[in-house]
Parts: structure tokens; C-alpha cells; sequence
């Protein structure tokens, strides 16, 4: 198992595990939409761009990203 933080919350995930299943296993969101509907993974492969999130202060895809021991994850 490793931990990584969402929005400075702990959370263990089986190595291998990319950031949106983490996500959905916190049961939180990737972000609100600007009329503020909330967003996440919907397609898993890249293309929708509904689960943007920061890493170290850079746009990524959580569906994209697998995760790793002490990530630092904020959502948007």
C-alpha cells in the first residue's frame, strides 16, 4: 500500500491505482465546473478532461496519472 493526500487528506491505495480511482475511493470530486457543478473521470482515457487536478502545481489528468508514495494532490 501507498498514501498520497487529496486536498491534504490521507488515503492508502494499492500501488498501481491512478489518481482518479483514489478519488473516487475518497469519495471526492476533481473539481467544480465555473457554474459550479461538480466533475470527475468520465471517460478514464484522457480525452474528456473532466479530471483535471494539481500535482506540485501542474495540471494533470487523474485518470492519466497513477499514484505514488506521498503524493500531494489538490483537486480544483
Amino acid at each position: 500500500m501507498i498514501q498520497l493526500f487529496i486536498n491534504e487528506q490521507p488515503i492508502s491505495v494499492i500501488e498501481g491505482t491512478t489518481v482518479a480511482a483514489a478519488l473516487a475511493q475518497a469519495k471526492s470530486l476533481s473539481r467544480l465546473s465555473v457554474t459550479g457543478e461538480a466533475r470527475t473521470a468520465f471517460c478514464g482515457m484522457g480525452v474528456c478532461q473532466e479530471c483535471r487536478i494539481k500535482i506540485k502545481g501542474l495540471r494533470v489528468l487523474a485518470c492519466q496519472t497513477l499514484c505514488q508514495d506521498g503524493m500531494k494532490v489538490e483537486t480544483q
